[in-house]
């Protein structure tokens, strides 16, 4: 007895401990996605100053900002579908470089025709980048762990914006709004270098990845195949939640992207705040929203792990609709507030509760896409810079003709059209069940 003991107590020594690189790999995604915000939310916060010194309209840089997102959304599709053929480590690592080198040269556009040119080309860039990112949130976790694993990217997205506007003032104050540009293109670089040396396509090639931690990721999951292979569109077009689940997120990044683009110079323009006053106040919704989304994908996780573990489907249904509800009655409500302090509650309010459709949109992408993630996410993703290549243009539009009210209170009637998607996504049901 004593002996069967001993053995059994030197071959749990001998067993090494599971490795957690997937939790770097998790850390790495976020400061990604986080580093590709800042570089959105950059040329926000530098508005004011470029309208003045170049003498731009509020057209015109709904124009620029329109530019962007156009190249943006062009990639989603193609970059999805080059994650899954190229695989995500050669996809993802490209896709940095690229956006990096036009977020520098954004610094050397001289009028309306290069600004837009330049963030056209960078958004292009950027495209591919979340397709690959979601393709590793499936290779590189475990079913279970889906919910903080997508998290990862979230919070890093609207991390971006929390610091965002603070970094750039300060940036701008002491070097001036050029090497804004410059600095954040050149940390893209290190960044896209970083990604291709550790994101290996298959967790089993990492060499910071042992048997029990692959094993762990891999379990519950069929074998993956080597083989890189294209997803089935001609079955993921003729299915109504391949097309609600996009249609949601148009609404839901237009939404977020309306608060992107033109929150800064809403409350310099409205409520007179100081370019150091805005890049304060014009964090507090993205915390939110960030807190959000963290609360979010815990819930989800604990959900995924319980003994009724269908309910995280159901759950996920009903906690977008209402964040999409709370949203837009958030956004109505800031439309109507005359005060400074309480319009920043209720944008806050409207931004944070935005982060549950957000967790919850991304989730479903890993459930209904399986090995097709990145061909799902890219389509989501096509759908939401649809929404972002309207939201500058369109609420310029409104601003212009009609007020600031109006254009929110416009946004905030939109949400409904996301509350209805969400009945014909049903993220339980995967697209290729049997694949």
């Amino acid at each position: 007895m004593g002996n069967a003991m001993e053995r059994q107590q030197t071959a749990a020594a001998a067993t090494p401990a599971r490795t957690n690189f997937r939790w770097k790999i998790a850390f790495l995604i976020f400061l990604i996605s986080f580093v590709a915000y800042m570089d959105r939310v950059n040329l926000s916060v530098a508005t004011p100053v470029i309208m003045q010194e170049f003498g731009f309209t509020k057209i015109d840089m709904g124009f620029i900002q329109t530019c962007f997102f156009a190249g943006y959304a062009l990639m989603q599709v193609p970059g999805g579908m080059l994650a899954e053929k190229l695989g995500l480590r050669r996809t993802g690592a490209l896709a940095i470089l690229w956006w990096s080198i036009f977020t520098a040269l954004t610094a050397f556009a001289k009028g309306k025709v290069s600004f837009a040119a330049v963030r056209l080309l960078f958004g292009m860039g950027e495209g591919p980048v979340f397709p690959a990112l979601g393709a590793a949130t499936f290779s590189w976790f475990n079913t279970r762990e889906k919910g903080k694993a997508s998290s990862s990217i979230l919070m890093g997205t609207f991390f971006g914006p929390v610091v965002g506007p603070a970094i750039t003032v300060a940036l701008m104050a002491a070097m001036g709004w050029h090497a804004v540009f410059i600095i954040f293109g050149l940390v893209g670089i290190v960044l896209a270098w970083v990604w291709h040396k550790y994101a290996h396509d298959n967790p089993a090639h990492s060499p910071y990845v042992n048997e029990a931690e692959y094993a762990h990721i891999t379990e519950g999951r069929a074998a993956a195949s080597e083989k890189k292979s294209v997803a089935p569109w001609s079955k993921f077009l003729r299915s109504s939640q391949f097309w609600a689940v996009g249609i949601q997120f148009m609404v839901v990044d237009y939404i977020m992207y309306v608060f992107l683009a033109w929150l800064p110079l809403y409350l310099t323009e409205v409520h007179n705040l100081s370019l150091k006053a805005m890049g304060v106040w014009a964090s507090f919704p993205w915390i939110a929203l960030m807190a959000m989304v963290f609360v979010a994908g815990y819930i989800s996780d604990k959900m995924a792990n319980g003994k009724n573990s269908e309910r995280q489907y159901t759950m996920r249904t009903f906690t977008a609709m209402a964040g999409v509800a709370v949203t837009s009655i958030g956004l109505y409500v800031a439309a109507h507030t005359p005060s400074a302090e309480m319009n920043i509650f209720w944008m806050t309010v409207s931004l944070g509760a935005l982060g549950f459709s957000m967790s919850a949109s991304w989730a479903t992408v890993i459930s209904l896409g399986g090995k097709y993630t990145g061909s799902v996410s890219g389509w989501m993703n096509l759908w939401g810079n649809i929404g972002g290549v309207l939201a500058p243009i369109v609420t310029a539009y409104f601003v212009t003709n009609y007020g600031w009210n109006d254009a929110f209170i416009a946004t905030s009637l939109f949400g409904i059209v996301a509350i209805v998607a969400w009945i014909f996504v049903k993220p339980g049901k995967a697209l290729t069940p049997n694949e």
